[in-house]
């Protein structure tokens, strides 16, 4: 059985591929995932949510 593995996407991406990999990781449409952080986003005042894309940018590894 293949390992489940958080990479970023290189083929769906529009900034990093951060959102492109967390949908293909929990298999949901990549389009969901982007409204989501959207949302989140305008919830917590915008900041975290860049911190943490940032930290996810700089941490996943991107697909091979």
């Amino acid at each position: 059985m293949e390992e489940k593995r958080l990479t970023r996407s290189t083929s769906d991406r529009m900034v990093a591929g951060v959102c492109g990999g967390l949908a293909d990781y929990f298999k949901l449409d990549p389009s969901l995932v982007r409204i989501g952080i959207v949302l989140i986003g305008v919830i917590t005042a915008v900041v975290p949510v860049c911190l943490i894309y940032g930290v996810l940018w700089l941490v996943i590894p991107e697909t091979k």
